[in-house]
């Protein structure tokens, strides 16, 4: 994002004062915002938060308030899943399941959110993880269908549809994806009383972060400096 921010600069720059608002996502230094990476995941978290203080919602899915000992399976470990899983398990969530394109695995008792990232990051696969219960190299997607309280799409669209929607045994669906549930799965999922939470409030946060980057760079100010070196006092 930063490389068409500078080629749109260097074409438009003369003429256009705020070309440096052309698109979002950017290094900080080049016009970015602080806490970009993390948005989205982090609007997931918030999301899930705050309907679990809910009476109303977490009793009609037969759970307890709050999110402490909830368990989790996230789909996808990107920059979506694995910060909203990093977020859930550090407010005393387990993340159960964890699933990729190539590779998934599964503890009851839940994973260290970081380790898992760091051998991620070290293999490229989740297979021979340690500490998981369970490997599946075949058909990843599979672990999609182990019992668990939320069960959070976040890579895909199209990850939940017909032929799976009916072996799925969570009692809550989080979209942290773009359009993970096809028309045909959320009928059958309202059917069997599984509550979908839709992609539209619960990936907001990365949106919501982006539009506060613009507002940045076409107001042309930089928030944070009038406390900057007060901050770095205290």
């Amino acid at each position: 994002m930063t490389w068409i921010k500078d080629t749109y600069h260097s074409v438009k720059g003369e003429v256009d004062i705020n070309a440096e608002g052309c698109c979002t996502g950017k290094f900080i230094g080049q016009g970015g915002i602080a806490g970009r990476a993390e948005s989205t995941g982090l609007g997931v978290y918030y999301g899930v938060r705050e309907l679990m203080t809910y009476e109303s919602f977490y009793n009609k899915v037969g759970l307890t308030k709050g999110l402490k000992g909830k368990s989790f399976a996230i789909q996808g470990f990107g920059a979506v899943g694995y910060w909203a899983a990093k977020f859930f398990n550090d407010d005393g969530a387990k993340i159960t399941s964890i699933i990729e394109y190539n590779s998934a695995i599964y503890n009851k008792n839940g994973f260290n959110v970081d380790d898992v990232k760091n051998y991620w990051l070290e293999k490229g696969t989740l297979a021979g993880y340690p500490m998981a219960e369970e490997t599946e190299v075949n058909d990843p997607k599979k672990f999609m269908e182990k019992e668990v309280d939320f069960l959070v799409p976040a890579a895909i669209e199209k990850s939940i549809h017909i032929g799976n929607v009916g072996k799925l045994k969570c009692k809550v669906v989080v979209e942290g994806a773009n359009g993970p549930t096809t028309f045909a799965a959320d009928e059958e999922l309202n059917r069997r009383g599984i509550i979908v939470c839709p992609d539209l409030l619960m990936n907001g946060g990365g949106v919501t972060c982006s539009y506060f980057e613009w507002l940045k760079n076409i107001d042309h100010v930089a928030p944070g400096k009038l406390k900057k070196k007060y901050q770095e006092k205290s």
